[in-house]
């Protein structure tokens, strides 16, 4: 089935001009398209092989090696002389999320090696991809261990494979794209920093443009040679000056003054290392190039910047990649590179506010004028609100309302701050990450294991000789090497550390309402969220308050999202204890069927009071002794504080069955000072 032409997609023209930059001056690093679901973003990512001119390569040689510059280290070398040359096809290259570094890197032949003593090398993906494009889907979802290998790749421009002693190492340069939907998690920094170009897409909301997409995809569906040929036209017209562009690149001049400007453009925006400097100057003679021209001039450079600043501009996990219009405009001002002023005779654009009428009131906020009030307000729904029984208005105490109650207003959390690591006992076989113990496929090796139908990996060597070794006589070896069956082969078993799904079940009642205790437990949170960020685990809000409980947040890897919801959550209301625990064992439940493999840890932030009935406590005690028959692991943060305490987050957790960690615990900073006290107190000590 022939692929969507290029030419055919609509509405989507940073993708396109970001694409094509990168098919010019493959130097540039690659695009990352980030954008929500059902944008066209593979369609147009593989579409665009058809405007890359052919390559030309060595051959027979699996490695792609260019005849004018052949690789010495070429596996498939040596190639001596000028060799001849072949034309093929650019190739597009694509890089399954679930891929194994063995597919992606290559892989040896230990048997061959093993009994004819030669090292036979299989190229992986990364060869495939030499001279042309990778492409990886999702690739926010990509394991830790093959961003890594990328990273490798990336920065050296060579792939290499290093198994049982052998080293095996080719050529791997690549154009880099990738293609995400922020609400699944962003990409690590590193690799972040890896794309040169970046652009957002989003769906037209013009009800025209979308008519026209539906059009072409239902015309493309019914007959796409047909639908092709219709735009064959286009895209021959585009290759021919991707292929022009190409070959006017080395003749384009970037003067001192313009390489002045472009580092004062990146100092302005504050972005770390030099790698935005020499992006936005490649990326300005490729546009120049595409443009026809031989001199980049500061539109040029204006279109770099608003292609390969905007990702670069991360303060934090929190920070989304992406950079302010106005504060990208101000950098371009301060480097000399604003925009040319309108014309004499063009009408300043309208303002924002009325044209007529008075100015607006500065006391009316967003949501209307405000009348005081703040989190944890009083009124029937919130009895639970801290304030001593006496301090409230007579007619409240005599069961009436006295006001009705002001909205509840979200409070800010504190700064973030290390959290101390929570951990799931016992050993898993989850998802590579860094909390808890697992077997997993990579780490150190701690046993031998028989490969079962349809397991591969890497053969464990030494176990697989002593495998083979006592039937050498029997299979009647003669000379040296050693006689390897499949029966031989044994496969490692590594133990490292899983990525679990942290589910959070946060008190957001009235008793939590305290404008400094409810920033305090946000900043607990919020940095038990940035653990969770670092550690790669999937993450879950339920929140319970007033009436019951809500899934704030579904489990996703997404954790900037969590923490934005975080942000916004508004306090109040009586406190539905049991409601929160059965809505999140009922969210547990569901995430054991989808990913069974992934283990929870539910940690609950509550002060244990639970207020929402006659019954509230005992309800909430039943379901606590449910999760706790559900085998869930968990951790209750205390958030009771002063001098008198009922210890009721502290009876919770032992119900539960997990472990009991006070609000000020959570600071890695406070365990350790902790363990440093008792050591200094204990008998026989110095301090003793």
């Amino acid at each position: 089935m022939r692929s969507y032409p290029f030419s055919a997609v609509v509405g989507m023209d940073d993708m396109a001009l970001a694409l094509s930059l990168c098919a010019v001056s493959p130097a540039i690093g690659g695009v990352l398209v980030r954008g929500e679901k059902g944008t066209a973003k593979s369609t147009t990512v593989r579409a665009l092989t058809a405007l890359l001119p052919p390559v030309e390569v060595v051959p027979g040689c699996r490695f792609s090696c260019d005849p004018g510059t052949v690789d010495p280290q070429c596996p498939d070398g040596p190639h001596p002389g000028a060799p001849p040359s072949s034309t093929r096809p650019a190739r597009l290259v694509e890089l399954p999320v679930g891929a194994s570094e063995d597919r992606v890197l290559g892989a040896l032949h230990l048997e061959r090696a093993l009994s004819e003593g030669v090292t036979s090398y299989d190229p992986g993906l990364l060869a495939a991809a030499h001279r042309g494009l990778l492409y990886v889907d999702e690739v926010n979802l990509l394991h830790d261990h093959l961003v890594d290998v990328l990273l490798d790749a990336a920065a050296m421009g060579r792939a290499t494979v290093e198994r049982e002693g052998v080293s095996v190492t080719h050529a791997a340069r690549f154009v880099l794209v990738g293609t995400m939907n922020p609400e699944e998690g962003e990409l690590r920094p590193q690799l972040l920093d890896r794309f040169g170009l970046t652009v957002e897409v989003a769906a037209s909301r013009d009800p025209q443009v979308r008519a026209e997409v539906m059009r072409r995809r239902l015309a493309y569906e019914a007959d796409p040679e047909g639908f092709a040929a219709r735009y064959a036209e286009a895209d021959a017209a585009l290759g021919a000056r991707v292929a022009q562009a190409r070959a006017l690149l080395p003749t384009v001049r970037l003067d001192d003054d313009m390489l002045v400007r472009i580092a004062a453009l990146c100092a302005a925006a504050e972005v770390d290392g030099m790698r935005a400097d020499l992006v936005i100057a490649r990326t300005a003679l490729a546009h120049a190039a595409w443009c026809g021209r031989t001199g980049v001039s500061a539109g040029d450079v204006r279109v770099a910047a608003r292609l390969a600043l905007p990702h670069r501009r991360r303060r934090n996990p929190f920070d989304p990649p992406q950079q302010d219009q106005a504060d990208l405009d101000r950098a371009l001002t301060e480097a000399g590179l604003d925009e040319p002023p309108p014309p004499a005779d063009e009408p300043e654009p309208p303002s924002d506010g009325p044209p007529d009428g008075p100015p607006d009131d500065p006391d009316d906020g967003p949501d209307g004028p405000t009348d005081g009030g703040g989190p944890g307000g009083s009124g029937p729904d919130q009895p639970d609100d801290g304030r001593p029984y006496r301090q409230r208005p007579a007619a409240e105490q005599n069961g009436e309302p006295a006001t009705a109650p002001p909205p509840a207003t979200p409070v800010p959390a504190g700064a973030p701050y290390r959290a101390r690591l929570l951990r799931v006992t016992g050993t898993g076989a989850g998802t590579a990450g860094r909390r808890s113990a697992a077997l997993t496929t990579t780490g150190r090796t701690v046993g031998e294991e028989r490969p079962t139908a349809g397991v591969t990996g890497r053969p464990h060597l030494v176990a697989t000789l002593r495998a083979a070794a006592p039937h050498q006589r029997a299979r009647g070896r003669r000379g040296p090497g050693l006689l390897v069956r499949p029966a031989d082969v044994r496969l490692p078993v590594r133990q490292g550390r899983e990525s679990n799904l942290i589910l959070f079940c946060l008190d957001a009642s009235g008793s939590m309402g305290a404008r400094q205790r409810v920033g305090a437990v946000k900043a607990a949170v919020l940095s038990l969220l940035l653990d969770a960020y670092q550690r790669r685990d999937k993450v879950g809000l339920v929140t319970f308050r007033a009436a019951g409980a809500e899934l704030a947040l579904p489990p996703t890897a997404s954790v900037d999202v969590a923490a934005a919801r975080l942000e916004a959550l508004p306090t109040g209301g009586r406190t539905p204890l049991a409601e929160g625990l059965l809505r999140a064992r009922e969210v547990l439940r569901v995430e054991r069927i989808r990913d069974p493999r992934r283990r929870p840890l539910l940690v609950v932030v509550t002060d244990g009071r639970a207020t929402s009935g006659p019954d509230a406590v005992p309800r909430a005690r039943h379901v606590a002794r449910l999760l706790a028959a559900d085998g869930t692991p968990a951790v209750v943060v205390d958030c009771e504080q002063g001098r008198i305490r009922m210890r009721l987050a502290a009876d919770l957790a032992a119900v539960l069955g997990g472990e009991h960690l006070p609000l000020e615990g959570v600071a890695a900073d406070a365990l350790a000072h902790a363990v440093r006290t008792r050591t200094a107190t204990r008998p026989g000590s110095e301090a003793a």
